[in-house]
Parts: C-alpha cells; sequence; structure tokens
C-alpha cells in the first residue's frame, strides 16, 4: 500500500526563494499552451516527447534561462502532471474513466492557495543524519519529524499551502500490518446532533469546530474587507483568513483520525453507511455536512482496516436502518427525522440512532457473509458509481400485476 506521510517544513528565506514554485508552474502553462494552440490550428497533439525537448530548448533561451537555476527533476514532474492531467481528461471523456467528469487541465497561478513541486529519487533527496532534508539546488531543510518513516520513500512533495506553511509530503510504500484479532463488531450510524451513534449505544459527539471557530472566521474576513485591493495590509489579512480556516482544518482532520484509529483498533470488522454526501450538501443542511466531515472519516475507515487486516463495508444507502426494528426486522411506514424515539408494535422502544446502528451492524455482516466484497478491497465508491458513491435513487422493479397499466375511472 502507497502512503503519504507529510511533515512540517522550515525553510529561510533563501530556500523559500529556491524552491522555485514559479518554475514548474510556467514549465506547467507553456506545455499547456502549446497543446491548447496546436489543437487551434488544427496541429497534431503535441507529445510529451516533444514537451521534453522544446523545454530543453527553452532553457538555452534568454527568456527562459533562469529554468535551467533549478532542478531538472522538479520542471520534468511538471510536465508529467500535466500529462496526468490530459490523460485523465481523455478517459473522462472517452467513458473509461468512472466518477465524475474531468475537464481539461487549466492554467496554473501564482494566486492558488496550493503550490507544489515534486522531487523522485532521481533527483537524490535524502535525510541527512542530522535529521534535515536535502533538496537539490536548495540546500538543507529544517524537518519537524513528528513520526519515523516506516520506509525508504520514493518521492517527496513540498508543498506551501494558503497560510504561508510549507509541508514535506513523502510518498512510501508499506506493507500490511495486522493487528490481532478481536472478537468485538460495529455498526456506525454518522449524523449530525451526533457525529457517530455506535450500536453498543456509545455516541460520539459531534465537535461543530467550523461553528465554534465562526466568530474568529468573521472577525479575520471583516478585518479582510476593510483593506484595499493589492495593498500589503490585503496580502496580510488573506493570510490571517487562511490561518484561521486551516485551524479548523487540521482540528477535523485530528479528531478524524483520532476516531478511526479507536473503532480499528477495538473492533475486528466495522459497518457504516454509505451516505450521499453531495446530495446532503445541496441542501439547508450543507454547512454542518461540511463541517462534519463524514467522507474524510470513512475514507479513514476504509484505508486503516485494509491496512491493519480489519472487514470494512458499506451498507445500501436504501436500505431503512432508522425505520426498521433491530428486534422483530419489521419496517414503520414513516418515520419523520424529528422523531428521535419511536416504538415497534413489537413492544420495543427504540433510540432512532442507536436503533439505526445496530441495523447498519446486522445489514454489514449479512452482506459480508453473502459474499459481497468488503469496501476496503475495492476502488471508491465514488469512482466506481458516481459521483455520490452509489445510485441516486433506487432501481427500477417490475410492477405487480395489479398495479401494471390503466384503472378505469383513474383520474
Amino acid at each position: 500500500m502507497q502512503l503519504r506521510y507529510r511533515y512540517r517544513l522550515y525553510p529561510d528565506a533563501v530556500q523559500c526563494q529556491a524552491l522555485a514554485f514559479g518554475c514548474a508552474r510556467v514549465v506547467f502553462n507553456d506545455g499547456l499552451r502549446l497543446r491548447q494552440e496546436a489543437r487551434e490550428n488544427g496541429l497534431p497533439y503535441v507529445s510529451d516527447t516533444e514537451l521534453s525537448r522544446r523545454l530543453s530548448v527553452a532553457k538555452a533561451t534568454a527568456e527562459r534561462v533562469w529554468l535551467g537555476e533549478v532542478s531538472a527533476v522538479v520542471l520534468q514532474q511538471a510536465l508529467a502532471d500535466l500529462n496526468a492531467a490530459y490523460r485523465n481528461f481523455f478517459a473522462s471523456i472517452t467513458g473509461k474513466r468512472q466518477g465524475p467528469k474531468v475537464g481539461p487541465p487549466r492554467f496554473r497561478s501564482r494566486k492558488d492557495a496550493r503550490q507544489a513541486i515534486r522531487f523522485t529519487r532521481n533527483a537524490r533527496f535524502a535525510v541527512t543524519a542530522g535529521g534535515r532534508l536535502r533538496l537539490p539546488k536548495i540546500g538543507e531543510v529544517v524537518v519537524r519529524w513528528s513520526r519515523p518513516l516506516p520506509a525508504e520513500p520514493s518521492s517527496v512533495t513540498v508543498i506551501k499551502d494558503a497560510a504561508g506553511r510549507y509541508f514535506a509530503s513523502f510518498m512510501v510504500e508499506t506493507g500490511d500490518e495486522p493487528l490481532p484479532k478481536v472478537t468485538s463488531e460495529v455498526g456506525v450510524d454518522l449524523g449530525l446532533t451526533h457525529f457517530a451513534v455506535l450500536s453498543d449505544g456509545r455516541k460520539i459527539d459531534n465537535p461543530r469546530l467550523l461553528r465554534r471557530a465562526a466568530k474568529r472566521l468573521r472577525k479575520a474576513q471583516k478585518a479582510l474587507g476593510r483593506t484595499a485591493k493589492g495593498s500589503n495590509n490585503r496580502a496580510k489579512a488573506v493570510v490571517k483568513v487562511a490561518r484561521a480556516h486551516v485551524r479548523v482544518a487540521d482540528a477535523r482532520r485530528d479528531f478524524a483520525h483520532k476516531l478511526s484509529t479507536q473503532l480499528i483498533r477495538d473492533n475486528q470488522a466495522i459497518y457504516v453507511e454509505d451516505l450521499s454526501v453531495k446530495g446532503l450538501a445541496r441542501t439547508r443542511l450543507a454547512k454542518s455536512v461540511h463541517d462534519a466531515g463524514w467522507s474524510q472519516f470513512v475514507a479513514m475507515l476504509e484505508y486503516k482496516a485494509k491496512r491493519y487486516g480489519r472487514t470494512f463495508a458499506k451498507v445500501d444507502r436504501w436500505f431503512p436502518s432508522s425505520k426498521r426494528c433491530s428486534q422483530c426486522e419489521t419496517v414503520a411506514t414513516t418515520l419523520p427525522l424529528g422523531v428521535r424515539e419511536w416504538a415497534c408494535p413489537c413492544g420495543a422502544v427504540h433510540d432512532r440512532d442507536v436503533n439505526a446502528a445496530r441495523n447498519i451492524l446486522a445489514e454489514g455482516r449479512r452482506s459480508v457473509a453473502a459474499g459481497r466484497k468488503p469496501a476496503a478491497g475495492r476502488r471508491r465508491e465514488a469512482e466506481t458509481l458516481n459521483a455520490c458513491g452509489g445510485d441516486v435513487r433506487p432501481p427500477f422493479a417490475v410492477a405487480d400485476a395489479g398495479e401494471a397499466g390503466s384503472h378505469r375511472g383513474a383520474a
């Protein structure tokens, strides 16, 4: 399994200039411009080899001579990113790539929130004995090692985010590390009142990180609105707004990592409902849905289950987990969202969310026992089916004989 390990970088002022995000951006944009001009003029598609040749020629010209001051690997990786973007675009329009449609590559801007360059093994980057990251034509950069690397990295991507922070993202090939087997299994019902309700009755509070930071975000955004466009104060205010947002994003990611790790460690099998997050994000609850970060949490459960030898599966979104009695399996005719507790004719009184989690656990066990491949061993649902992770409406079914055709006297 390939995983990314990200660490904070602290380059000095000279190294920040030497990182040369702009050089990689120029090479990417030059290649994109050449291909667009060739298409507009009716010329053949500019091949990858031709782009590399033109890059070598451009480095010898007066207009692009400064490209020779950075590592050649960085420039070649910029062209590799352009080629990958075109391959994804062509595969999308021809139907070979499933999921949401991919648009054509766009020009990169120096105002983009994320800037990145990549070094492969050919660049001969290294971690020194003193714990610094040595990059070609940049030097030794200070790294804060929050944890050791499990193996030799195949590449490192240097990233600058909107808040002005620098990170080193190492691509590492890791093997499976199965945890000791346990007997417990759990069904997880995700929600907004509680972030997660477990089938054993436990309820995990929703941290509502974006809501809690609203006052600080509003203050930073107002300060940004009072600055003049193009001024130095506006640039500083933009960074302050970005820093306020990354605090929320970092806290949300930390919460998801800790909770997913705990569930994977304590349970042999984890079952969740296949929610249509994109669909829910178009409702009046959109802000709360985005604040919860369900997709990020489920993705963490999926890859951690695969790595540590756990079973992970998604229950179909049309399965009536809330309306179904977890004891007698009777399905209620209707159950409005405002009803948090309900009584079944069999005499059982259910907490809506706990009952849903128990039904998800039972249905997940049935689907795995029936031979359905766990989601941890499949590609992402959003890539294999559609943008929402599954069918957006129930499949068609054959009508009963009494329902087919027109009835006399019907309006």
